[in-house]
């Protein structure tokens, strides 16, 4: 283990439903947004510091009962390029309780067989700029962002990954095969538009919710436009190359959001990513997919043409 990391101060409080990391070194040239805890990113960061504050039920936490002791356990992990000062780690993080009396695990399916489109629920909307609620209008200036939440309520399932696999602009709120389509998401998961804009899948701050920032594109100028995408729920631990969130970054290549030292997923974003085929609600093994989530209409408007 780095000697860096050896001098880092690492604190963990466990609640009683929550868990709140503090992770502190003194090399404030440390870039902290590379730290993950499990699935998520920092609630907040700073030089050399960053913080976590999230639910024992989000970041993929692993739930263990040995005896008279309920334990949580995650990763905190670190993950840098070859020439860093800091190299990448990975630290053990455990809460452990008391087991309840009256405690007894949620019952689930083991191999995530889904009874009905009623135990998941899918939303997705367009968004204000800090995601704190729905956008109040329907026209983007041409280079402004759409942001764009999509979530899914998972009731008595174990946690799921919600993934975006794919993510069309038309100009019709039904998709038909002569009208005019925008590539926004293609290939499983791979944000096609972020090679020629600077669009981006947000940090996530939950593992059932998935935040996009899509920059306003010249497609239609002025006329209503409609986002058609097919949502996914996954077994976090199942990601491959047709499961993922991938986006070009500029000097970096492709991306894996949820994990960037795993970005080989993503090696196939220029080619084709292959996986079965699926239509309507198709429930597999590990997960389940919602086609055709719907939002719009909005419109692009450009200012210059005014």
């Amino acid at each position: 283990m780095p000697l860096i990391f050896l001098l880092a101060d690492l604190k963990v409080d466990c609640g009683r439903d929550s868990v709140t990391l503090r992770w502190r070194v003194a090399q404030s040239q440390i870039d902290t947004s590379l730290l993950r805890l499990g699935g998520c990113y920092p609630s907040s960061i700073s030089a050399g510091e960053a913080m976590f504050q999230v639910e024992l039920s989000d970041c993929n936490f692993r739930r263990l009962v040995t005896g008279d002791t309920l334990m949580y356990m995650n990763e905190l992990t670190y993950m840098s390029g070859p020439k860093a000062q800091l190299k990448s780690f990975s630290h053990l993080v455990v809460c452990a309780y008391e087991r309840p009396a009256d405690w007894a695990p949620r019952i689930f399916d083991p191999v995530f067989h889904t009874y009905g489109q009623g135990d998941l629920v899918f939303h997705m909307e367009l968004m204000k700029d800090d995601f704190s609620g729905p956008h109040l209008s329907s026209e983007y200036p041409l280079g402004s962002f759409i942001h764009i939440s999509a979530a899914v309520e998972q009731m008595f399932h174990q946690p799921l990954l919600l993934l975006l696999e794919e993510c069309v602009a038309t100009t019709t709120p039904e998709l038909q095969s002569e009208g005019l389509v925008h590539p926004i998401i293609t290939n499983k998961g791979c944000l096609v538009a972020s090679k020629t804009s600077n669009s981006k899948f947000e940090p996530r701050q939950k593992a059932s919710e998935i935040r996009l920032s899509l920059q306003a594109f010249k497609f239609t100028v002025g006329k209503e436009v409609y986002i058609h995408c097919n949502l996914l729920a996954w077994d976090p631990s199942g990601l491959d190359t047709s499961k993922k969130a991938c986006h070009y970054v500029k000097g970096h290549g492709w991306v894996l959001l949820d994990d960037p030292y795993h970005s080989t997923l993503c090696g196939c974003c220029d080619s084709s990513c292959e996986s079965r085929k699926t239509s309507g609600i198709a429930s597999e093994k590990h997960g389940i997919t919602q086609n055709a989530v719907l939002i719009g209409p909005l419109v692009v408007i450009d200012k210059s043409l005014a």
